[in-house]
């Protein structure tokens, strides 16, 4: 019974996990918008940005929060930010350089990837 409540609880996690990517790759995508003449508006990001929001928030409401996910969370929020930032500047390259995006988004995830044990040794099998 406690390896089907740790499951749910894992589901749940990655689920507030992609929410949160998602929400901070639609808000970069209107951030991208506002500040960036290149790009042109479209309505897609701004419902997929209230979906998720709702879905993070409705999640929130019936799970309960381990100790480090809103963190890593926020962590992920920012990585689609980054990302998605990244991805605008090498469609628009007058636009700036996407070296710092980059390298911010892989210094995040490495660190999600610790917090969350991949790159933990002793979880490996051999």
């Amino acid at each position: 019974m406690s390896n089907e409540v740790n499951r749910v609880d894992t589901g749940s996690e990655k689920k507030t996990l992609i929410l949160a990517l998602i929400a901070g790759m639609c808000g970069d995508a209107l951030l991208s918008w506002v500040t960036m003449s290149e790009v042109s508006f479209s309505i897609f990001p701004l419902i997929a940005l209230v979906l998720s929001v709702q879905a993070l928030y409705q999640e929130y409401l019936r799970n309960p929060v381990s100790e480090d996910i809103p963190l890593v969370g926020l962590a992920c929020f920012f990585v689609g930010a980054f990302g998605h930032s990244a991805f605008v500047k090498a469609q628009y390259p007058d636009a700036g350089s996407n070296f710092f995006a980059i390298v911010v988004s892989l210094l995040l995830l490495v660190w999600i990837g610790k917090k969350l044990g991949f790159m933990d040794r002793s979880t490996r099998t051999e």
